[in-house]
């Protein structure tokens, strides 16, 4: 996930919390000392800020915690709940039938968004059509139907007609049987008034039930004025902000949501067309700070791996330590399905505690190679990895093209991977704090998901 610098630095605050020796009204200050330091560093903006922090100090001075539970736990609910208020404006699209005008600057990942966002419907079960009414990048349509095709979605466009308008009101004629109709307007460099009139006049066209402003994660404070300007012409309801996968700062994108009044409704998160992710503040703060995201694990298992159900089978032999390199092919093969490794494990409760010594490229690259070994094994030597001696690790190394010591490296991972997973199974109560996380999902019902 995105704002690596401003989650590396509010875990810190936590971090601060935990250690420290009790809760006094000098720890209170220091600590909002500190997340307006790591807030306004990521671009948010500076009365956001100072509202936020001041809310933490009231809260944190004046709130008794509730019964049971300890100041610093009762300071750590605080921070976490300001910064979940901070980017939570309400709830995201509705999964209805509707019509959705994207808009946007040049480069902000407009139309590229927009095939994204036809896949989500699609997957959601509703038919989609799109219509390129970006008339001035004469790429647009050909992109847009290149999306389209990848996604199975039909497009329409008008190639050379310069009038976005009339263009729009045609393809919501063709496109009255489709449930959801999405809206590709043109873009610039900067904002002008040619612009935003013509977003005016397809928004009187169209009467879009959402009006979706895409903005660049990275745009910084120039996401604001932007933002005003397009909630100016057409009352922007939602934003998407693209490419969270980045290292971008974030801040100022976030602080435009302030000027629209709109609520976040998606994350771009990578390159791939399946990577939007729905957003959900308690989900994205909690693993920003760290605290993982084992709902979101699971909807990724849910719409990305072909068998959920295999899935649910493997988790429960991880569990019990009995799993064999079939099992483990499998979950790697499902891990890259699911999206960049970072994107997933960002999603595990604590891991950002050792992500900084974790080089995710050659990670990458690793499960592949692993895979391919996987590949030249017999469906013995994968069932019971313990007859795989001296010659058998020539033999699958020649036939896979690695070195002894790659195959050898493959035995050592799954030995570890199977013990640790097995220590798990075994901690009561590392299970239960992973179901309340899952918020009490159990393998059960992880069986159950794809019903």
């Amino acid at each position: 996930m995105g704002l690596d610098g401003l989650g590396k630095s509010l875990r810190n605050v936590l971090g601060r919390i935990g250690t420290a020796s009790s809760v006094d009204e000098a720890l209170i200050k220091d600590v909002c000392k500190d997340i307006q330091r790591a807030l306004l560093e990521a671009d948010v903006n500076v009365r956001l800020v100072l509202e936020l922090t001041n809310r933490v100090k009231e809260r944190a001075l004046n709130e008794p915690p509730a019964a049971g539970r300890s100041m610093k736990d009762h300071l750590t609910q605080i921070v976490y709940q300001e910064l979940v208020a901070l980017v939570d404006n309400g709830k995201g699209i509705e999964l209805k039938p509707q019509k959705i005008m994207m808009v946007g600057l040049y480069g902000q990942g407009k139309t590229t968004t927009t095939g994204k966002l036809a896949l989500y419907f699609s997957k959601k079960g509703f038919s989609v059509g799109l219509i390129g009414a970006d008339v001035y990048r004469p790429a647009a349509l050909d992109q847009l139907k290149q999306l389209g095709e990848k996604v199975g979605v039909e497009v329409y466009g008008e190639p050379g007609n310069p009038d976005a308008a009339g263009i729009v009101k045609n393809g919501l004629e063709r496109f009255k049987d489709k449930k959801i109709v999405i809206i590709d307007t043109s873009g610039r460099h900067a904002l002008e008034d040619d612009l935003i009139e013509e977003v005016k006049r397809i928004a009187e066209v169209a009467k879009p039930d959402e009006r979706v402003l895409v903005l660049d994660s990275q745009v910084g404070q120039q996401a604001g004025p932007q933002a005003e300007a397009f909630h100016n012409a057409v009352g922007v309801t939602g934003v998407i902000l693209t490419k969270m996968d980045g290292t971008a700062k974030g801040g100022g994108a976030i602080s435009a949501i302030s000027k629209t009044n709109a609520r976040i409704v998606f994350l771009g998160t990578g390159e791939h067309i399946r990577d939007l992710e729905a957003f959900d503040a308690n989900k994205f703060i909690s693993r920003l700070l760290g605290m993982g995201d084992l709902s979101g694990l699971m909807d990724l298992v849910k719409d990305d791996v072909d068998d959920p159900e295999a899935m649910a089978k493997v988790t429960e032999a991880m569990m019990s330590g009995k799993f064999t390199l079939k099992d483990m092919y499998y979950q790697m093969s499902a891990v890259g399905k699911m999206g960049p490794l970072q994107k997933v494990m960002s999603m595990i409760p604590g891991f950002s505690s050792v992500e900084d010594k974790i080089d995710y490229e050659a990670s990458q690259k690793k499960l592949q190679v692993f895979r391919t070994i996987m590949d030249s094994m017999t469906d013995a030597e994968k069932e019971d990895p313990s007859i795989i001696k001296s010659k058998r690790i020539d033999r699958i190394a020649n036939g896979a093209g690695v070195s002894s010591h790659d195959v050898r490296e493959l035995l050592k991972q799954y030995n570890q991977t199977k013990k640790t997973m097995a220590a798990v199974g075994k901690n009561r109560k590392m299970r239960k704090q992973m179901m309340k996380q899952l918020g009490g999902m159990d393998l059960e019902a992880l069986k159950n998901m794809q019903s």
